[in-house]
């Protein structure tokens, strides 16, 4: 960027038609790559819905309390205050629960206000009974909002650009107006 500033100031000092044509060229195709990554934002938005979902029932299905998978999913159940991927029902179907045979989920399921939480499904009062998967994409859902905000910031700023360098380089040269650097003063 700071070269590409470069390119735009020395441009515009000298007043230079072509290196204006180079910086304007540079500035459309950062501004077109900008617009198709917002645009690509809005469009797979909700396919992050159906990605994340699928995602967390295949790790949550090889989960086996000391793989780095399984690590993972108690962070992840312990942060966002969560249990299984829809809700806590889902571990019921998992290859650990029916190993186990305790009738219990991982203990990361526990709120973090209940000390003697053991996981037992008898004690639902103790868990965090909420799915991940909801909790996982609300999240991504506003941070994905907030960098096509950004985006958009940026594409707004760099079409504003384009258009005080079209102005510049189509300005008639009969202005009455001498550059600084001619020497002449009036």
């Amino acid at each position: 960027m700071f070269i590409i500033g470069l390119i735009g100031c020395c441009a515009t000092f000298r007043e230079s038609r072509v290196g204006l044509g180079l910086f304007l060229a540079i500035i459309l195709v950062i501004f077109i790559a900008e617009v198709s990554a917002f645009v690509l934002g809005f469009v797979y938005r909700e396919k992050v819905k159906t990605d994340v979902q699928g995602t967390m029932r295949s790790v949550f299905e090889k989960y086996d309390g000391q793989n780095p998978e399984s690590r993972v999913v108690d962070y992840l159940q312990e942060q966002l205050h969560c249990c299984g991927v829809k809700n806590y029902s889902d571990w019921t179907t998992t290859q650990w629960f029916n190993s186990t045979g305790n009738n219990s989920v991982p203990q990361s399921c526990c709120q973090q206000e209940a000390k003697n939480c053991t996981g037992h499904l008898d004690q639902l009062q103790e868990l965090n009974t909420r799915g991940c998967a909801q909790e996982l994409e609300s999240g991504l859902q506003s941070v994905i909002s907030y960098a096509m905000l950004v985006i958009l910031g940026f594409a707004i700023v760099k079409f504003f650009g384009m258009l005080s360098v079209c102005v510049l380089t189509c300005k008639k040269e009969e202005s009455g107006y001498q550059p600084l650097y001619s020497g002449v003063f009036a």
